[in-house]
């Protein structure tokens, strides 16, 4: 087997090229292939210096993922690194595409960096909960300073090559033949006689860093950074660089990058990265599934949720139709997506040129007939079956032959709303998380009927208009809301058992939640959660279930939007209410619900774990494919950290034995009806295996 890295000669400039396609990842034959060929370089006598450049589309994008879970196989990437800087011979990077992570490490071991003008560099290793263990965080700070390194590695962000170059991490930009303009640049310097440059021996300058620099930057990411273990790991990384000769300070990166890829955490995000990747797979629909083109599109509803998802298509070019029953309601609707607009602009963030283009792509209506030209129609009303039966009925009657009917429903019957139409091939659901323009997640239901076609159109679609689109069956309330409602119903019987609704959503939110469930519920709408629950035909027989809900929507209490509901609200500051726990307490006693003592470790278990066992019937009942896919659902679409890597994963990171212990302990509490164990979790657990091996 050949190696995927040749070593060849233009003149004096030996040119060593990797070619290992799609991404030219660092897996170990690259490593061995790199090893062999600088090796070469070095007793090559008529080669003065190299050029390291990489076939294909792109430089070496990064390290082999699969191989973090298994033993280092020598050579290990830091010393290939000091094997290239140490050569006595100019060795000069030749940057396109992307050049992240080991790639870039890889690029900074060079003596010198050239790069097309449309490349982009960056160490992105923090979003898989893990640090630059390459020598990156030692040998970026020495080329761009201590503070744009940080940032650079502590967001994972790309920086552009003309950044780069600016900032001192790219030598030269190239236009024009990438390998021809790293030989030049190399002959030039050996031209100039000088030595080669090493990065390492470069002096961190801290002449501009306050003495209580590390500080205040922590304090400054403490927010967007909360709960994530690989950040402070790259911050003690570069206090490294900072204070220790770099050898001392390699110690250290090697140490705390190992703490990293050891943790729970970098197990979870590392999951996630897959799982984001799987979810597009569906495996009864062919690859080679032919796409409908979807040229236009049309929203029915022009309220928050429909100007959201209107907005979705308008931003990358699609013009949309927004469909109102009255003059009033669509001139309301197109003044919320204005506003929406409006404040991205005042913030800098889009330009008024961009949203004068997205506006004009959005056309109101109050006529279904001027609906029959579009290629995809997406219904937002109600979520009340009746309503939409009456949509979809006229969405029959006059949109085109093969063109695409879907429901935002959240929660209600797919096959049913299909039934309406002579068409329920053609129909889909797209359900979109509030703020539809904001939020990354999009549930695509397949109803029992629908084409694969429309499946593959919309997976499509998904990608086009920048969600994460994960595929699910019908049921009520999907994978989404389906796992949600036992989270909200624990949290709602722990209000009746006497325990504050303000700790039960500290305790989650320390776990990692971006927000609690009573604070979420709150925010979504008691009103619309109860509405949920009186169109649930299967609810559980159960008198306490989601009782607070209940009794808080008839005051008038509907959350956020009235300013009162399971909190009291100062703006959008909660503030705990005596008189909703008092109106627990008595609803307790009227229910004979007993007040108890509950521990942290009990709200998130009760929380957490009937999410874990829901998420089991849902395996079991195909309406997920994989339990990654519901993974990906919670971390997309309901404030779930990464560092968690999604509920099952989380369940699979306790282990599901320890989960069933407890969902035993509780059905000795409180009886078969929620606590029973899901088969699947049962079997697994009893076996010593996982969700996801």
């Amino acid at each position: 087997m050949s190696s995927p890295v040749s070593y060849s000669r233009e003149g004096r400039i030996a040119i060593i090229t990797v070619d290992n396609p799609p991404v030219n990842a660092l897996a170990l034959p690259v490593r061995a292939g790199l090893a062999s060929a600088f090796a070469q370089l070095a007793s090559d006598a008529d080669a003065a210096g190299a050029v390291l450049i990489c076939a294909g589309r792109t430089f070496i994008a990064g390290a082999d993922i699969t191989e973090f879970d298994k033993p280092i196989e020598e050579p290990w990437l830091p010393k290939v690194l000091a094997q290239i800087e140490n050569s006595n011979k100019v060795v000069v990077a030749a940057i396109h595409g992307t050049a992240l992570g080991g790639g870039l490490e890889t690029a900074m071991s060079c003596h010198y960096r050239v790069a097309a003008t449309t490349a982009q560099v960056g160490l992105p290793e923090v979003s898989l909960g893990l640090l630059p263990g390459a020598t990156g965080t030692q040998r970026l700070p020495r080329l761009i300073g201590v503070q744009a390194a940080l940032d650079a590695m502590i967001s994972g962000r790309p920086l552009s090559a003309k950044v780069a170059h600016q900032k001192g991490l790219v030598d030269e930009l190239v236009e024009g033949d990438l390998k021809a303009g790293a030989v030049a640049f190399a002959e030039r310097f050996i031209a100039s006689g000088q030595t080669p440059r090493k990065v390492r021996d470069i002096a961190v300058d801290t002449s501009s860093l306050p003495a209580d620099f590390f500080a205040t930057y922590r304090k400054n990411i403490a927010r967007e950074t909360r709960g994530f273990y690989a950040p402070e790991q790259i911050i003690q990384c570069v206090e490294a660089a900072v204070s220790l000769p770099f050898d001392e300070a390699v110690a250290v990166e090697n140490r705390l990058f190992m703490g990293c890829m050891t943790s729970s955490h970098s197990r979870a995000q590392r999951h996630l990265f897959f799982a984001e990747r799987e979810v597009a797979k569906i495996p009864d629909v062919p690859k080679d599934t032919a796409l409908r083109p979807i040229k236009q599109v049309a929203v029915v509803g022009g309220g928050t949720m429909g100007g959201g998802i209107a907005m979705n298509f308008a931003n990358v070019g699609i013009p949309v139709l927004l469909k109102e029953i009255s003059q009033e309601a669509l001139d309301r609707g197109m003044s919320i997506i204005r506003a929406n607009y409006e404040g991205p602009v005042k913030k800098g963030k889009l330009s008024q040129e961009a949203m004068d283009k997205c506006m004009s792509l959005i056309t109101p209506t109050l006529d279904y007939k001027d609906l029959a030209s579009a290629d995809l129609v997406i219904e937002a009303v109600f979520e009340t079956m009746a309503i939409k039966k009456v949509v979809f009925g006229e969405l029959d009657a006059v949109c085109k032959p093969g063109a695409i009917l879907a429901s935002n429903t959240s929660t209600l019957n797919v096959d049913e709303i299909a039934a309406c139409t002579k068409r329920p091939e053609d129909v889909i659901g797209l359900h979109f998380f509030a703020p539809a323009n904001v939020m990354s997640l999009l549930e695509i239901v397949r109803g029992g009927k629908t084409s694969h076609e429309v499946i593959a159109t919309s997976m499509a679609m998904a990608k086009t208009i920048r969600k994460m689109g994960v595929l699910v069956r019908v049921c009520f309330g999907f994978v989404g809301n389906r796992m949600f409602f036992p989270y909200v119903r624990e949290a709602q019987r722990m209000i009746l058992e006497g325990v504050p609704a303000e700790r039960i959503d500290r305790v989650a939110f320390e776990w990692g939640m971006a927000m609690g469930p009573n604070g979420v519920s709150d925010l979504s709408g008691l009103d619309v959660l109860d509405k949920v629950n009186k169109e649930w035909k299967e609810k559980p027989a159960d008198p306490a279930y989601c009782r607070m809900i209940e009794v808080l929507v008839g005051m008038g209490r509907y959350g956020q939007k009235t300013g009162a509901g399971i909190y009291k609200y100062e703006g959008r500051n909660a503030v705990p209410d005596a008189e909703v726990a008092a109106l627990a307490k008595a609803e307790a006693t009227r229910l004979n619900v007993p007040q108890i003592e509950v521990s942290d470790e009990e709200i998130i278990e009760r929380l957490l774990y009937s999410m874990i066992n829901e998420g089991a019937l849902i395996l079991d009942e195909g309406i997920a494919t994989r339990a990654s896919d519901i993974d990906v659902v919670f971390c997309h679409g309901y404030g779930m950290p990464r560092y968690r890597g999604g509920p099952m994963k989380y369940g699979d990171e306790v282990g599901l034995a320890t989960v069933v212990a407890a969902m035993e302990k509780y059905r000795k509490r409180y009886g078969d009806l929620y606590w029973t164990p899901a088969p699947l979790l049962a079997k697994l657990a009893a076996a010593g295996q996982k969700f996801t091996p």
